[in-house]
C-alpha cells in the first residue's frame, strides 16, 4: 500500500502544470538534441543548467532528464533517414534502419524504434521504482570508507569502459579530480590552485567548464568539418508497424530492455554498449542472420530498445548511491548540487516529492515521447536541412548567454572560452571527456570522504582494508588497472 500511495503521490507532483511543462519542454529539446547529428545531450544538459537556477529543483530535474532519455528517442530518426547516427547510442541503428528506408520502410523503421523506445522506457521506469528502494536501504550501510572506495571503482570502471585508450582515460579523469581541487580546501580553508586569481578562490565552476567542453568544442569541431547532409528520398508512410512486424520485434524489444536496463544500472557506456549486444544476440538467436544488415526489423527494434532501457537503469546507482554511471548522470547529480541536494541512501527519505516526481515524470515523458515522434518525424526531416552555418552560431550565442547570466561574470565567459578551446585539443588528440566530468563532479566528494575515513581511523589507511565493501571495492578496482597495464604493454 506505500508503494501504490508514493506511486498516486508522484503522479500529483508530476500532473502540476508548471511540472507537466517543463517535462515536455525536456523531452522535446531532447528529441530535437537526438534528431541533430553533434550536439548531444551533454551539450544540451550543459547549456540549459544555467537556466535551472531561476526554476525549482523538481522541475529543472524534470526537465534535464527528459532531455536525456528524450535525446535516445530523436537519435534513431537521423540513423534511419540520414545514415548518420544523432547519437553514439544509434549507431548500430543505422545498419538495418537505412536499409529498410532505402527500400521504402521508412515508415515501419521509424515506427517501430518509436513503439520499441516507449516500451523500453516504460519497463526500465517501473524497474527504476522497485529497485531503487532496497539498493538505498543496503547503501545505508556504507560509511565514508566504503562510498570513497565505491566511487573510486565507479571512476575506474567509466575509464576502463571507454572506447579510447585506458591512459588517455586515466589522465584525463586525474586531469578532473585536479581542476575540482581548485578553490579553498573544505577542512582548513586554505586556497589551493588559485594562482592569485580571486576569481577561483570558489572553484572552477561546473557551468562554464561543461559548457565549453560540450559547447564550444562541439562548435570547433564540426565548424570545419561539417558536409552538406543528403536526406534520404522516400516519402514516409506506414509508420504503425503491420503484424508482421510486430511477430518479428516483439520478443527483441523485451530482450533489448532486461539487456539495456541492467547494463546501464553498470558505470560506464551502458547506455552505448547495450545497443551492440543488442543486436549481437538477435543476430545469433535469428533463423536467418544472413538477413542482419540488408533491413532486419529485429536490428532496429532490439537496439533502439536497448538504448532507452538503459537511461532508465542509470538513475538507480545516481539516486540510491549519489554515483554517476556515466556523464549525463554527472551533470544531473551537478544540477542537484548546485541545488543544496546530494543523492545517496537517505535521498529518498528527504526528498520524496524530487524523487517520485522525477520518477513518474518519466511514465509521462515517454508518453509524451510516442506522440511527439510518430506525428512529428516529417518536421524532423526539415530540421535536419538547417545548414550548420546557422546552427553552430546560434550555439556559441547560447554558450555565451548562459555562462554570463549565471554570476555577471566576463571572468566566467573566458574560462569556458578556454576550456572549449582546450577540449577542442584534446577531442583531435583522441582523449575523451567523459572521465573528467565525472571526475570534476566526483572530486569533491571522494576528497571529503578519504579525509572523512582517516579522521575515523586516527589517521591509518588501513581501514580501507578492513571493510569488507570498500577492500572489496578497491581491490576490483586495483584488478581492472592491472588488466588495462598488462594490455597496454602486450600492446607495445
Amino acid at each position: 500500500m506505500e508503494f501504490l500511495g508514493n506511486i498516486v503521490y508522484g503522479f500529483q507532483v508530476a500532473g502540476q502544470p508548471i511540472n507537466l511543462l517543463y517535462c515536455f519542454i525536456g523531452v522535446l529539446i531532447g528529441t530535437l538534441v537526438g534528431v541533430l547529428p553533434g550536439i548531444g545531450p551533454a551539450g544540451a544538459i550543459s547549456l540549459l543548467l544555467p537556466v535551472t537556477f531561476h526554476i525549482p529543483p523538481v522541475s529543472a530535474i524534470i526537465m534535464l532528464a527528459g532531455i536525456y532519455y528524450g535525446s535516445m528517442y530523436g537519435g534513431s530518426t537521423t540513423s534511419i533517414l540520414v545514415n548518420i547516427p544523432g547519437e553514439a547510442t544509434s549507431v548500430i541503428t543505422c545498419l538495418d534502419g537505412y536499409q529498410m528506408a532505402r527500400q521504402g520502410r521508412a515508415g515501419p523503421a521509424l515506427g517501430i524504434a518509436a513503439f520499441g523506445s516507449f516500451i523500453a522506457g516504460t519497463l526500465s521506469v517501473i524497474g527504476l521504482m522497485f529497485l531503487v528502494h532496497p539498493l538505498a536501504n543496503v547503501a545505508l550501510r556504507f560509511g565514508p570508507p566504503e562510498f570513497f572506495a565505491l566511487m573510486c571503482l565507479g571512476l575506474i570502471l567509466v575509464t576502463y569502459l571507454t572506447r579510447g585508450s585506458m591512459i588517455k582515460a586515466l589522465i584525463m579523469a586525474v586531469f578532473g579530480i585536479i581542476l575540482s581541487f581548485v578553490g579553498m580546501d573544505i577542512f582548513t580553508a586554505q586556497q589551493r590552485f588559485t594562482f592569485g586569481i580571486p576569481q577561483l578562490m570558489d572553484g572552477v565552476g561546473l557551468i562554464p567548464l561543461v559548457m565549453g567542453l560540450f559547447g564550444i568544442s562541439e562548435v570547433l569541431i564540426n565548424i570545419g568539418s561539417s558536409a552538406p547532409q543528403e536526406i534520404l528520398k522516400t516519402k514516409i508512410q506506414n509508420l504503425f508497424p503491420n503484424f508482421k512486424d510486430w511477430k518479428q520485434s516483439i520478443m527483441p524489444i523485451f530482450r533489448g530492455t532486461g539487456l539495456g536496463f541492467f547494463l546501464g544500472i553498470l558505470p560506464g557506456a551502458g547506455a552505448i554498449t547495450s545497443p551492440l549486444m543488442s543486436y549481437a544476440i538477435e543476430k545469433k538467436l535469428s533463423k536467418s542472420p544472413e538477413k542482419f544488415g540488408t533491413g532486419a526489423i529485429e536490428g532496429v527494434a532490439g537496439p533502439e530498445a536497448a538504448n532507452n532501457a538503459a537511461s532508465g537503469g542509470a538513475f538507480i546507482p545516481l539516486l540510491s548511491l549519489g554515483i554517476p554511471p556515466n556523464m549525463m548522470m554527472a551533470l544531473l547529480l551537478g544540477a542537484l548540487m548546485i541545488h543544496g541536494i546530494f543523492p545517496g541512501p537517505f535521498f529518498i527519505k528527504k526528498y520524496p516529492e524530487l524523487f517520485w516526481g522525477t520518477v513518474v515524470s518519466m511514465y509521462i515523458g515517454n508518453g509524451m515521447l510516442l506522440i511527439l515522434n510518430l506525428p512529428l518525424i516529417p518536421l524532423w526531416v526539415r530540421v535536419l536541412k538547417i545548414p550548420y552555418r546557422i546552427l553552430f552560431p546560434l550555439i556559441l550565442l547560447f554558450c555565451l548567454i548562459g555562462v554570463y547570466s549565471v554570476n555577471n561574470s566576463l571572468f566566467d565567459v573566458a574560462l569556458m572560452i578556454f576550456f572549449g578551446i582546450l577540449a577542442y585539443f584534446l577531442r583531435r588528440s583522441g582523449f575523451e571527456l567523459a572521465p573528467l566530468v565525472l571526475a570534476f563532479v566526483l572530486g569533491p566528494i571522494m576528497e571529503r570522504t578519504f579525509r572523512q575515513s582517516l579522521v575515523i581511523s586516527g589517521g591509518s589507511f588501513s581501514i580501507f582494508i578492513q571493510r569488507p565493501i570498500a577492500a572489496a571495492s578497491l581491490l576490483i578496482a586495483f584488478t581492472l588497472l592491472c588488466f588495462s597495464l598488462i594490455r597496454y604493454i602486450k600492446r607495445k
